[in-house]
């Protein structure tokens, strides 16, 4: 149950990711070429620039409209602009339909070859297995269906890689579909490189606890099931079984929250590879804003300050103080 819940989790999480991609996208396409390539902005948010087109009132609807199956198939038909998170749903549910997109025609049959190779050679080791009992046919059997699903990933991966785009790098949702294929990969794009120890550390580290956690917790199940029944198991250890059964369920616990670890740093992972991509053409030069401050004579503007030498001269007394000059 446990088990369950956290897959769950998982594909929400992943899911989250992937929807905000396909409402985001879209105002890339809408608002990028002004933000990235150099364009005017010609009012801020809210405000009436002139009359609207219906390209314009159609962007606004897919944007509020978010997921649609109806745009997926009209960007790949090319009656629609394909972004990045459609075309890489496009490509999961057909492998190959981002090669063909990009026109990548060569690389179709070697996805195809490399997948169902990589599946007909697992089945065949599996029948070879279960009739002769050789171990080398298992772990044939798991290369093969590792390779498949080295090749399908790496078709997404290459789909991504070799979509095309209007702006200029880092795409938001390139980094954000990088960092969700292979943590750490959209913080290259980034630039970030810096980034990428702490994150692929991070799951390194839960992996880590996950198996050492996973170890204690078998052991300690093994201790409970043959404690009970010392006459014909033979156990003579110290540690009792309702001791173990104690132990079990503690690791057992902390397995299930390194899991749980890992699932939030590879989250953070993605997130931190879209806000960064996102900010990468914020300015952040400290010629922005500053502030001088300097010492002033300031002249009074009221009578009651002002005095006269003469009937006719007045004579206004300045005073001393500050000049605070802020500059954005």
């Amino acid at each position: 149950m446990r088990r369950l819940l956290l897959t769950i989790l998982l594909l929400a999480s992943v899911c989250c990711t992937l929807n905000a991609q396909f409402r985001s996208t879209r105002n890339d396409v809408s608002n990028g070429s002004a933000g990235r390539t150099g364009g005017t902005v010609t009012g801020p948010p809210g405000a009436e620039t002139g009359t609207t087109s219906a390209s314009d009132t159609t962007a606004v609807t897919d944007t509020v409209q978010g997921f649609s199956i109806r745009k997926l198939i009209r960007g790949y038909a090319g009656r629609d602009t394909l972004t990045p998170g459609y075309m890489l749903l496009g490509t999961a549910l057909v492998p190959g339909a981002a090669q063909m997109h990009n026109h990548d025609w060569w690389k179709v049959p070697v996805v195809y070859a490399g997948i169902g190779g990589g599946i007909y050679g697992g089945i065949w080791c599996n029948r070879q297995y279960h009739l002769t009992g050789e171990t080398k046919y298992k772990y044939l059997r798991t290369a093969g269906y590792a390779a498949a699903g080295l090749f399908y990933w790496a078709q997404m991966l290459d789909g991504v890689a070799c979509f095309k785009t209007d702006f200029r790098p880092p795409v938001p949702a390139k980094s954000t579909l990088y960092s969700l294929l292979l943590p750490g990969l959209g913080q290259a794009n980034n630039g970030d490189w810096w980034k990428i120890p702490i994150w692929t550390g991070g799951l390194i580290a839960c992996g880590y606890f996950y198996h050492f956690n996973d170890i204690q917790y078998r052991r300690f199940r093994w201790i409970t099931q043959v404690g009970n029944n010392t006459e014909e198991s033979g156990y003579i250890g110290a540690i009792t079984a309702s001791a173990a059964e104690t132990y079990r369920d503690t690791y057992r616990r902390y397995r299930d929250y390194s899991i749980l670890a890992a699932v939030l740093v590879y989250a953070l992972n993605v997130i931190d590879a879209n806000v960064f991509a996102y900010m990468a053409d914020f300015d952040v030069n400290d010629n922005i804003a500053s502030l001088e401050v300097q010492p002033a004579l300031i002249q009074p503007l009221t009578p009651a300050y002002t005095w006269y030498d003469t009937a006719s001269s007045p004579f206004a007394t300045p005073a001393l103080g500050l000049n605070l000059q802020f500059t954005f």
